[in-house]
């Protein structure tokens, strides 16, 4: 019995061999059909990206285009470089108040927070106000002491407030930036020389999660797009009246939100965002001038809007594939084939293949598929299993992929099989 069984197990292997060479053809021929269209992608992407980007006449020393959707940058000027803020930092106070704070809550004013230079709101130490109120004044009006005020009440002291900007900055995968002030005073970490400052990639993003992605984003919205605000303190002895100095919202039918500043060092900036058929684009403007040149900003602002409405549409890039079934060694076929014979196992995607894939892209942008699938899988194999991978890419870099898997199960060739098998070559059926 066991001479005969090693005779056969001889036989399998050498059968095994001869297929090879098939099965070698089987799979050059599959990868043929499977890569032929992104072979095809590929030689568009050579002559395509070759163009060079059009050129844009901006004011702003930095500056970017980012879609709010993807957190892709569609147009930067050294969107890298880090520059002051001045106060649109003031969008990341407002949408951490939002998110830790409660519109209802007291705050109690500082003799610190009285103390900051103006804009400011000029209240006094020991008076009090509703959060909320001091929401409209912070982001309408920009004014500094209210900015302090609020970062005393949700952080405690500005220090520790800074330090959950930062962290807030981290988690929207913002790395150049270091805020120091809750309302963008320029400011330098003694210690390490560190000003306070962000890069136009870095800001527009924060940008993007305010009004995207944030659980607060729509009493965001709602505080920037007011055109006009009144309150008074909580002795009902003064009251306040704030304009929104965001003039870009009257500007363009599009524009959603925005914040400007200014400082000496860092001149005029913005950052704002604007929504026209489904797609949102958020842009960040540093050092745009210096006074005599404050509508530089808007110059910018416009021009970068226009380009991304104009260029960028939406279009699905899913691609529906169908996969030849994966060679499985040692495994045990279907039916009444032996052992190291026909023993496939059917893939699919882990995803449904029905999902859309829907990216804001221009004429010049290449999006190449590529699949990879296992040349064999080893026996046992089990539904899910993964057998490879389909990547897409976009002007080169990996943007998406879906995992590739076993639909199926195929048992393994082991000791008590080959018992069964061989006993089933000498007893009749």
């Amino acid at each position: 019995m066991c001479v005969f069984f090693m005779n056969q197990r001889k036989k399998y292997k050498e059968d095994e061999r001869r297929r090879l060479p098939g099965i070698c053809l089987g799979l050059l021929l599959t990868a043929a059909l499977l890569f032929g269209a992104s072979g095809k992608m590929a030689a568009v992407r050579a002559e395509t990206t070759g163009k060079e980007k059009e050129q844009l006449q901006l004011y702003a020393q930095a500056a970017v285009l980012l879609d709010a959707d993807s957190g892709r940058v569609l147009y930067g000027k050294n969107e890298d470089e880090a520059l002051p803020m001045a106060s649109t930092t003031k969008i990341m106070t407002c949408i951490l108040a939002l998110e830790y704070g409660n519109p209802d809550d007291i705050v109690e004013v500082s003799s610190y927070a009285a103390g900051m230079p103006k804009v400011k709101l000029y209240m006094q130490e020991g008076e009090k106000y509703r959060l909320e109120d001091l929401l409209y004044s912070l982001m309408l009006e920009s004014h500094n002491d209210s900015a302090v005020a609020i970062a005393e009440a949700v952080g405690g002291s500005v220090e520790e407030f800074a330090a959950m900007m930062n962290r807030k900055a981290e988690e929207i995968g913002c790395y150049d930036t270091c805020f120091i002030t809750p309302n963008g005073l320029d400011a330098v970490v003694a210690e390490t020389g560190q000003i306070h400052s962000t890069t136009a990639e870095d800001l527009a993003r924060i940008m993007a999660y305010c009004v995207m992605d944030s659980p607060e984003k729509e009493r965001f919205l709602e505080i920037t797009q007011t055109r006009e605000y009144s309150f008074c303190d909580e002795s009902g002895k003064r009251s306040f009246h704030c304009s929104n100095h965001n003039s870009f919202l009257n500007m363009m039918d599009e524009a959603v939100s925005g914040k400007t500043g200014f400082t000496n060092q860092a001149g005029y900036c913005y950052v704002g965002a604007v929504e026209s058929e489904g797609r949102t684009f958020t842009v960040a403007l540093l050092a745009c001038g210096w006074p005599n040149h404050k509508t530089y900003k808007w110059s910018d602002m416009r021009t970068l809007a226009d380009y991304g409405m104009e260029r960028y549409a939406y279009r699905d890039i899913y691609e529906e594939k169908e996969f030849q079934p994966v060679y499985v060694t040692n495994g045990i076929a279907g039916g009444d084939a032996t052992p190291y014979e026909n023993a496939y196992v059917e893939v699919k995607l882990a995803c449904p293949a029905e999902e859309s894939l829907q990216y804001l892209l221009c004429e010049e942008d290449v999006v190449e598929v590529k699949a990879e699938l296992e040349e064999s899988l080893e026996a046992p194999v089990h539904a899910g299993d993964e057998a490879g991978r389909v990547s897409y890419y976009l002007n080169g870099e990996l943007i998406r992929e879906y995992t590739v898997v076993a639909s199926g199960e195929v048992e393994a060739v082991d000791y008590l099989w080959i018992l069964r098998y061989v006993a089933g070559l000498f007893l009749p059926n």
